[in-house]
């Protein structure tokens, strides 16, 4: 599992002082940066070799500005080529929200998707596990 901790900034809070839906999404892919460094160590956008294939958010309970979010991101299922990373976002020892997005191993310039083998496939599996509980962190 992998662990980011965010501060939010005001500019994320909403009219009714809560961090705003639009966030969650941006900060789950902000922390999902340790798992592209799996397929491009050096983040370089021309060797790119993953694309985005279905994200959803499920908001629990609010977050609010002045407190440090954790967001957790481990995978829930591991295909053949295609993964589930799945994120949540824990402030104050509650969960606020939990992510499910499908990520595709895929070379671009060929315009198809990669098979996810040996090495690469070893470090996956080890942030494979199934959904956590709502359990403080």
């Amino acid at each position: 599992m992998f662990t980011t901790d965010l501060t939010p900034a005001f500019t994320d809070t909403d009219a009714l002082g809560h961090i705003n839906n639009t966030r969650l999404p941006v900060w789950f892919e902000q922390a999902r940066t340790d798992l592209f460094r799996l397929f491009t160590p050096d983040l370089d956008p021309r060797k790119w070799r993953l694309i985005l294939a279905k994200l959803e958010v499920e908001y629990l309970a609010e977050l609010f500005y002045g407190q440090p979010v954790t967001i957790r991101t481990y995978l829930t299922r591991l295909g053949n080529s295609s993964l589930t990373v799945t994120q949540e976002a824990w402030q104050g020892g509650r969960l606020g929200a939990r992510g499910h997005t499908v990520m595709v191993h895929y070379d671009h310039a060929a315009k198809c998707s990669l098979p996810i083998e040996g090495e690469l496939r070893q470090h996956l599996e080890a942030h494979l596990q199934d959904a956590i509980a709502e359990a403080t962190p």
